[in-house]
């Protein structure tokens, strides 16, 4: 090699063990000055899980809830689902339809968790043997509504069966959501029982929710049965009065059921169970007791957790 190649190559070598050196020293100062933070203890598991929410769920963070209409269009779900979510870790996908849509979701395996209100379809699903662990969440009740003219003449009637008989009677319009929920259920099970079968051009089938059903009620000057959470929630944009609400036999119940593992072994049992347990529990059933009242003046439900079905029916 050329002297001047040699010397060359001995000053990088010189210059890269002065480098260690230097990185070697500076390390060592650093582990002897280290700061407060890095000496202080890791935090606890507790509040490692507190301060990640997804921590909380041991499997899938994904729920999938099946409910009514009425609970999305009166607002409910907007701030019980958040908060669910909150404490939980969960992520909850929220499918709103009718009651009987939901109770099909659950059969077929398309749900996790059902919130819904029609107790003899409920009733029917769980001895079917598609849901398990039913549990009671909150009531409310129907009214019936319509038009302030009110061509029926039925406002302040006691009997919701004699008032649809006098609405079949005179010929007004009546819009029935005709899809199957538990309001439609309620709905027809009112006609069956003033002996009337709802058909002709008085009667209009909407196909729709609650809240949709309304509007095409106030539209056409029509009379419906509704819950009143809906219909409080968007009263200021109807041309409705509430006209029928002293029938006791109106009452409208809620319940929360998951879907069986056994028939479906894909769903989120534990996500299933942890919603359930909130609704059902302080936290949720605070939410659910006093919704409604900052902007009503009156809760929209009655929280029921922990009651039997008897003391409502």
């Amino acid at each position: 090699m050329a002297p001047g190649a040699l010397v060359a190559k001995r000053g990088l070598l010189k210059a890269a063990t002065m480098l260690a050196t230097v990185v070697l020293v500076a390390g060592a100062c650093s582990s002897s000055t280290a700061s407060p933070q890095a000496s202080a203890p890791a935090p606890s598991a507790a509040a490692s899980a507190a301060a990640s929410p997804s921590a909380g769920p041991a499997g899938s963070t994904n729920l999938i809830l099946a409910t009514t209409t009425s609970l999305q269009d009166s607002g409910l779900l907007d701030v019980l689902v958040p908060a669910f979510e909150k404490a939980s870790g969960y992520t909850v996908k929220t499918v709103a339809v009718g009651t009987g849509q939901a109770l099909t979701m659950g059969q077929q395996g398309n749900a996790d968790v059902l919130f819904v209100h029609a107790p003899t379809q409920e009733q029917a699903f769980m001895d079917a043997g598609w849901g398990v662990d039913r549990r009671l969440v909150a009531h409310n009740y129907f009214w019936i509504v319509g038009p302030a003219s009110d061509p029926a003449a039925i406002s302040g009637m006691t009997s919701a069966v004699d008032a649809f008989k006098k609405i079949a009677a005179s010929g007004a319009t009546f819009v029935s959501r005709g899809d199957n929920s538990g309001t439609n259920t309620k709905e027809l099970a009112l006609w069956k029982t003033a002996g009337i079968t709802p058909k002709g051009s008085w009667y209009i089938e909407s196909g729709q929710g609650m809240g949709a059903t309304l509007q095409i009620a106030s539209e056409k000057a029509a009379y419906t049965l509704t819950d009143t959470a809906t219909f409080l929630s968007n009263q200021a944009n109807l041309a409705l009065k509430a006209l029928v609400k002293s029938d006791s036999s109106l009452i409208n119940i809620y319940s929360v059921i998951a879907v069986n593992p056994a028939k479906w072994p894909k769903v989120n049992v534990a996500g299933a169970k942890a919603f359930e347990d909130y609704v059902t529990g302080t936290a949720g059933q605070q939410i659910i007791a006093t919704f409604g009242i900052d902007t009503f003046g009156i809760a929209l439900f009655n929280a029921d957790a922990g009651k039997d079905y008897s003391s409502l029916q």
